[in-house]
């Protein structure tokens, strides 16, 4: 059968691209092994955040006679959490599917015969493109057992039938410290176990450090600067591993077919078209940025890109990132310490929400709103922030520092009130300018 695009994975690359496809009039394949979603959708941003909630309205009710509320104390019923989780994921899973129609879908592992053919299930399909989609996958490294305990991963660790009464974690990144709140919010004793100096290894240092000192208020242990050989994972019930992912292109016969691997990660030059003229990556199998939303925007873009070869557009937009412990974190742009790297004269900018009437009112007074520019200029280089609904917040900073603005700009724009995002507002009332 012919088509004018194939793409392997629906996750939030693949299926994005394939939408964006068929608005141009593109004849689409989308090629799924397992559901569609991807990762994002089945194993990864959906279920943990809906996991989440679950734990934040559970610590939430305990604390309601603080607000006025006397309640018995709060029953926690595992399964019933776990039910929510998978009729979310059911339902997205549903939309996607609808979304997807007069598109064609096969289920199977896809396999790059050559530049203008896949094969699935013993079928082949003609293309005039193909996008790999094909997302990523945990990484466990061999040898990381102790005793006779196996490491399970962040894919078993969501299909858990009870919860656990001990969890030990290695890995203070994004997932490892999403897990470790959460788990700790419903009752678990944690151990998070980190290699390097400090949790969240690259995002601003006040604020993995904010968040080292709240999770040790929680009655997590948290170990940084610790090999995982020297933790003892007999001694809990669980032990999970988040040191990473990496993508999951073992089985596409990349290597015969000649496109260009580094690591195992898909090399793409700036328009994501990878050493293969007709064949784009994108997502977490290019490497670049390993978020669903920069894998939205890359599918979308290498789409747009095909259909308009004489004058393709870079993948250089901005990414935010988010990360959903609580208090929530989120950062764009530079941090300080990569900003002075690059040998810019920094100004920081902070407002602690300790400061915020919205966040008394919710009771979340922990964390802060960090801004870094360009003393000189004033230019909106970075920021991160710590603290309640950071995660939306981060959009504000994610728009001015896209559209290089200085902070005399952003501090012009009136913030609502009584609001959380006035902090930003806040935070620059001391920077230069009117």
């Amino acid at each position: 059968m012919q088509y004018d695009l194939v793409v392997i994975g629906s996750g939030w690359a693949g299926f994005n691209a394939a939408l964006r496809a068929k608005e141009l009039g593109f004849k689409v394949a989308v090629i799924e092994k397992k559901q569609l979603g991807g990762t994002c959708l089945n194993l990864g941003c959906i279920p943990t955040k809906a996991l989440i909630q679950s734990a934040k309205v559970y610590s939430l009710s305990k604390k309601a006679k603080r607000f006025g509320i006397e309640i018995s104390a709060p029953l926690l019923n595992f399964s019933e959490v776990q039910k929510r989780k998978e009729l979310i994921v059911g339902q997205l899973r549903s939309g996607i599917s609808s979304m997807l129609g007069g598109i064609d879908i096969f289920n199977g592992q896809a396999s790059i015969v050559s530049a203008g053919t896949v094969e699935v299930g013993g079928e082949k399909l003609d293309t005039r493109f193909i996008l790999i989609a094909c997302g990523s996958k945990p990484y466990v490294p061999e040898g990381l057992i102790s005793g006779s305990k196996k490491f399970i991963t962040s894919d078993e660790m969501l299909e858990l039938k009870g919860l656990p009464k001990s969890l030990l974690i290695v890995g203070g990144g994004v997932v490892g410290s999403e897990f470790a709140g959460l788990f700790s919010s419903l009752g678990c004793q944690v151990s998070l176990v980190e290699l390097m100096p400090q949790l969240l290894p690259g995002l601003d240092e006040e604020v993995a450090k904010k968040l080292e000192g709240i999770f040790k208020k929680k009655g997590v242990k948290v170990s940084t600067n610790t090999d995982a050989r020297a933790a003892r994972a007999e001694d809990y019930e669980i032990a999970l591993c988040c040191i990473g992912r990496i993508p999951d292109t073992s089985r596409l016969c990349l290597d015969k077919l000649g496109i260009r691997l580094e690591k195992g990660k898909i090399v793409t030059d700036e328009h994501l078209l990878t050493s293969i003229p007709n064949i784009y990556a994108a997502g977490d199998c290019n490497g670049r940025v390993m978020l669903a939303h920069a894998a939205s925007y890359q599918g979308i873009l290498a789409v747009e890109n095909m259909a308009n070869p004489a004058n393709p557009r870079k993948a250089d937009r901005l990414i935010p990132s988010c990360i959903f412990t609580d208090p929530e974190i989120s950062s764009v742009g530079l941090t300080e310490k990569e900003a002075r790297a690059a040998g810019v004269e920094v100004r920081v900018d902070k407002f602690d929400f300790l400061g915020s009437g919205m966040a008394r009112i919710l009771d979340e007074t922990e964390g802060f709103i960090k801004i870094v520019s360009n003393k000189k200029t004033g230019q909106i280089l970075g920021s991160s922030i710590i603290g309640a609904r950071a995660t939306e917040l981060i959009s504000t900073l994610a728009v001015a520092i896209q559209h290089k603005l200085k902070t005399a700009e952003l501090k012009r724009i009136v913030f609502p009130h009584p609001t959380l995002a006035e902090g930003i507002g806040e935070a620059l009332k001391k920077s230069d300018g009117v």
